[in-house]
């Protein structure tokens, strides 16, 4: 019931939001994977972050800038996930709450995947603060945009439904009554 498909001519712009977020979304993917997971030749590779927020701290202590740059790439890598993974979708009747939820969901899952691949590519280290920047970049993507979005949407297809219930409507003319009959003797 929440699909874009609904209402008259909705059908061909769920394809069209569909197909346009499944490809952009394949090709963000496919950025990604090349940009984290090509092996890097450094003479060495410092150890792998496992203690939450020590990496920010870090990042911080280098000045504003690096740390803007730093903390910046890692929020900005999966973020374009908070909107490509709804357009995918193509659902514009949705709980926004349980939009967020799943987005986040699978941003996290995307970055762990990610981060756990990383394990095995030379020149890559595990970083569970880019896990969590990842999943935070995600969250407020989706947040930013996907309620205006959807909410114009809405009430563009509210539009056009209503337009065609009354070209329907005009269509056929007014109700036929039954002449009521009598009951017989």
């Amino acid at each position: 019931m929440g699909d874009v498909r609904q209402g008259s001519g909705g059908h061909g712009a769920a394809i069209r939001f569909r197909a346009a977020g499944g490809l952009l979304l394949v090709a963000h993917l496919l950025l990604v994977g090349w940009l984290t997971l090509r092996p890097l030749d450094v003479p060495w590779v410092s150890a792998a972050n496992l203690q939450p927020f020590a990496g920010i701290k870090a990042d911080l202590a280098l000045g504003p800038v690096q740390a803007a740059r730093q903390i910046g790439g890692s929020l900005l890598l999966l973020a374009p996930l908070g909107l490509l993974l709804p357009l995918a979708g193509g659902r514009v009747h949705v709980s926004p709450l349980g939009s967020l939820v799943r987005t986040v969901a699978a941003g996290a899952l995307i970055s762990l995947g990610i981060e756990l691949l990383q394990t095995g590519v030379p020149g890559q280290v595990v970083d569970i603060d880019s896990l969590f920047l990842n999943t935070v970049g995600v969250a407020l993507a989706h947040i930013a945009v996907v309620p205006a979005v959807r909410a114009r949407l809405r009430r563009r297809t509210d539009v056009e439904h209503r337009a065609a219930l009354l070209r329907e409507d005009a269509s056929q003319g007014a109700t036929p009554t039954i002449p009521r009959v009598g009951i017989a003797p």
